[in-house]
């Protein structure tokens, strides 16, 4: 077992980072004290340097003088009592170690310094052939160990309360009881009780806080693994363990103040302690400057469009809950409860019924704060554009038909009997032939033929034979706007083509739609 004397760390002001420097560090082989006189004890003198420096200054002092010499490397042989320290290149002079030559006949011994932890040995040790049949080892006045088997006491893990003053006493086989000298044994901590520290203990909420559980190792154990964890009030984990002694919480909330504590640990188990709980009190900003917006942008808003109405504070913290109201109604439109500063309600499919002054209000539990009052104007849409155009394009059928029936009237007006073929020069018009739309997309068929002539009636034909008629539009939709032309065509007997007149009757658009031209003879 190596006794690391002393090591410490310090830190120098230098340009640039601090750069550490070390204590020469003292071992002892073997690491028991007291020993018996004339026995050799080897010190070991480490420096900053991981290799062996070539050349190490001793000092000792005892209680008759103080001498120094120098060694090529770094180990001394000592047989005598008292106090020894070294210095190795680049390191500072090394704390002292207390040797002790014991000249007695019976001794207790110890190792030099015990920590936490440690495996704790005793050893009852005699001079001389006889042999010890029991050993008892008392500690603080009582025994706590009696045994014939052995002169050895082991503690597996000693601990704090394991301090005090110990004591063996040794039977031989002649009777004789042997006391040794009482030597008291400090058990040192391993690492100090840690405490949480945290770099605002009022934080803002939302803000980001650093926690960090700090410890120190002692000088004789600077490479002690350790590993910590946070906790919260009872027990509320706030994170796994880690190597790291720090904690960073993104963003504390109101809800998060409370009492915050943290242990370490050695990576064996072996020593653990927490820290006294840091009360933490995170501050919250209340609401303020409390604005509703909408969109679209503007208090226009068009009928059947989604309006949303944005609600938003300039400053609050934690969780802000939003409504939105109408000047109108008493009930709000809406809630919403959330870590945000701002929210948004829609409002699907508005109708002109649902104009008005809207405003909206936010709370984090300091009171309510309302925002200033939009007015929202709805426009109506016009009303459905296809009956207007479906009722043009039927009046202008009907009066398609209308001029049909009058020119038939007219024919058969012209055909009456008893007309005298003498009242006019003219032969008497015949029915004209008219293809009429239904309506349905076809066309139907008003064709009427001519009499057969009568007594006084012309013996020849007086009416020209039915001219074809020329479709101009079809597939009539009465819902698209476009107009719809109705064309008459007149054709003078005998000069078929010539001198036709077109009057055109105007009606609501049809797209492609062609009408049957009625063909009527005229006299002229």
């Amino acid at each position: 077992m190596i006794l690391w004397a002393s090591l410490l760390v310090l830190a120098a002001p230098v340009s640039g980072p601090l750069v550490p420097i070390s204590k020469s560090v003292i071992s002892l082989q073997p690491p028991w004290t007291p020993v018996f006189r004339g026995e050799i004890v080897n010190l070991t003198c480490n420096g900053f340097r991981l290799y062996a420096p070539e050349k190490v200054e001793w000092y000792h002092v005892s209680s008759r003088r103080r001498n120094s010499s120098e060694t090529m490397g770094n180990i001394l042989e000592v047989r005598d009592s008292g106090e020894y320290r070294c210095r190795a290149p680049g390191s500072f002079l090394s704390n002292p170690v207390q040797l002790i030559f014991h000249p007695g006949y019976f001794i207790l011994q110890a190792p030099y310094s015990v920590f936490e932890g440690d495996e704790l040995v005793l050893r009852c040790q005699k001079r001389g052939k006889e042999k010890m049949t029991a050993v008892r080892y008392i500690w603080n006045g009582k025994v706590i160990s009696n045994s014939s088997k052995s002169t050895d006491i082991l503690i597996p893990q000693a601990s704090l309360n394991n301090s005090g003053c110990y004591q063996c006493i040794g039977s031989l086989e002649n009777a004789y009881v042997l006391k040794s000298n009482l030597r008291y044994i400090q058990i040192q901590e391993l690492f100090s009780r840690p405490k949480v520290k945290i770099t605002d203990s009022q934080p803002t909420e939302g803000n980001s806080v650093n926690l960090s559980c700090e410890t120190q190792l002692p000088l004789e154990r600077p490479d002690t693994r350790l590993h910590f964890v946070f906790f919260r009030d009872n027990g509320v984990l706030l994170s796994n363990w880690s190597r790291s002694p720090e904690l960073q919480i993104a963003a504390i909330w109101k809800e998060d103040s409370g009492s915050y504590w943290c242990r370490a640990e050695t990576v064996t188990s072996s020593v653990h302690k927490h820290s006294l709980p840091l009360e933490i009190h995170v501050q919250r900003i209340p609401v303020s400057g409390v604005l509703l917006e909408i969109q679209p942008q503007g208090d226009l808003v068009v009928e059947g469009e989604t309006l949303v109405l944005v609600c938003s504070v300039a400053e609050g913290t934690g969780n802000i809950t939003f409504s939105w109201h109408r000047e109108d109604m008493e009930e709000s439109l809406g809630k919403k409860s959330q870590r945000s500063q701002r929210a948004e309600l829609e409002i699907p499919d508005i109708r002109e019924s649902q104009a008005g002054s809207y405003y909206c209000a936010a709370d984090n539990s300091y009171g309510l704060i309302q925002s200033e009052a939009v007015n929202v104007t709805v426009r109506s849409v016009p009303g459905n554009r296809g009956g207007l155009v479906a009722a043009r394009a039927t009046g202008g059928t009907l009066s398609t038909l209308l001029l049909a029936v009058a020119l038939l009237f007219y024919c058969w007006h012209r055909r009456k009997p008893g007309t005298s073929s003498g009242q006019s020069l003219n032969p008497p018009p015949c029915a004209p032939t008219v293809l009429l739309s239904t309506g349905d997309g076809f066309l139907g068929d008003t064709t009427r033929s001519p009499a057969s002539p009568g007594p006084r009636e012309h013996p020849h034909p007086v009416c020209p034979a039915p001219v074809g008629l020329q479709l101009l539009y079809d597939n009539v939709h009465l819902k698209e706007r476009n107009l719809v032309y109705s064309e008459i065509q007149i054709v003078q007997p005998g000069e078929e083509g010539a001198g036709v007149v077109t009057p055109s009757v105007a009606s609501p658009p049809v797209s492609h739609t062609q009408l049957p031209a009625a063909t009527v003879p005229w006299n002229l």
